[in-house]
């Protein structure tokens, strides 16, 4: 008797925490997070910007109903896309990403940086060109944060920077870099030659003044040891950036309650990525006086089938405002 009503339980509360899960899954939270910014000039006190990341294809309701109404229902200065809007390279299921796309209606200043499991940025037929997948997402108003991107407000400026280019010290020489997927033409000399232009854009960073503001974009976060990697690397160049904003990990796709993640995908870790440090899963951090900022996505990976679903890990949209430091 014990034995059943025991069965019982465990059936019942797998049953609550199924439901649950498909509910929690289904569901659009909105996180909004004060980044802090010393000498942060006037204009730009309460600059928004509202981060999109790691969509893997989701829908969210009908033709992305749901969070289309969401994204329009926030006031913000830029929007920007950190990756990992498809769920493969090789996918051509565009229909979520572009329809959300299509929707939302504030595109004035709006970027997009690619993740692992988005298609290549560029097709090589002699010349370089931006892919088919780019170019629908380019028709429908956001534009590939190629090297550097500015908002103007008033005199001051809010410099968007592509960080893996930006810290390259010279273009026409790649470096492998541990976990960032990088497209087989990356030694292309089209590409290498096309890269260069772009890096030179870079320039404007070196006259940048006390009223201006840094923010790089990426996929992966930028763990501690790569950036003492990078400062110490005389292959790469660290820049004064006021803020990094990444996705990738979707705050540890899979949580347990007093817990936190089980686990995020970052071979920088050793020996491996199990149980991380939870202050460098999700939000807001800082480290040697860069401030970065880790969103948890709104999808869920399928690099284990069977797992493609968050658990106690809401999907979210996040704001960013910019604040001067006290």
């Amino acid at each position: 008797m014990l034995i059943k009503s025991a069965g019982r339980l465990l059936i019942g509360l797998l049953t609550i925490i199924i439901v649950y899960t498909f509910w929690d899954n289904n569901r659009v939270t909105v996180r909004e997070e004060a980044i802090r910014i010393k000498n942060l000039p006037n204009q730009l006190e309460g600059f928004r910007i509202l981060q999109i990341s790691d969509l893997h294809e989701k829908q969210f309701g009908k033709n992305q109903k749901k969070l289309i109404e969401e994204i329009n229902a926030i006031d913000y200065d830029a929007i920007v896309f950190t990756g990992d809007m498809l769920d493969s390279r090789d996918s051509t299921t565009y229909e979520a990403f572009y329809a959300l796309l299509e929707g939302i209606s504030n595109k004035e200043n709006a970027w997009f940086v690619p993740g692992n499991a988005d298609p290549d940025s560029y097709q090589l037929d002699g010349v370089i060109e931006k892919s088919d997948f780019i170019d629908g997402m380019e028709e429908r108003g956001v534009k590939l944060l190629e090297s550097v991107e500015t908002v103007s407000i008033e005199g001051s400026q809010v410099y968007f920077v592509n960080f893996e280019l930006s810290i390259l010290k010279d273009p026409d020489s790649p470096v492998r870099v541990n976990g960032v997927v990088q497209p087989n033409y990356v030694r292309n000399e089209h590409y290498v030659k096309y890269r260069s232009v772009l890096w030179k854009d870079l320039n404007v960073l070196d006259e940048i003044g006390d009223n201006d503001v840094v923010i790089a974009l990426n996929h992966y976060p930028i763990p501690d040891i790569r950036i003492d990697h990078i400062k110490n690397n005389p292959n790469f160049l660290w820049r004064r950036f006021d803020l990094i904003v990444a996705g990738h990990y979707h705050g540890g796709q899979i949580r347990l309650p007093f817990i936190g993640a089980l686990f995020i995908p970052e071979p920088w870790y050793q020996p491996n990525s199990f149980l991380p440090p939870q202050d460098r899963v999700k939000g807001l951090w800082e480290y040697k006086e860069t401030k970065q900022y880790v969103s948890t996505g709104l999808g869920s990976s399928d690099a284990i089938s069977f797992l493609k679903f968050r658990l106690f890990n809401p999907p979210e949209l996040n704001i960013l405002q910019l604040k001067r430091e006290e």
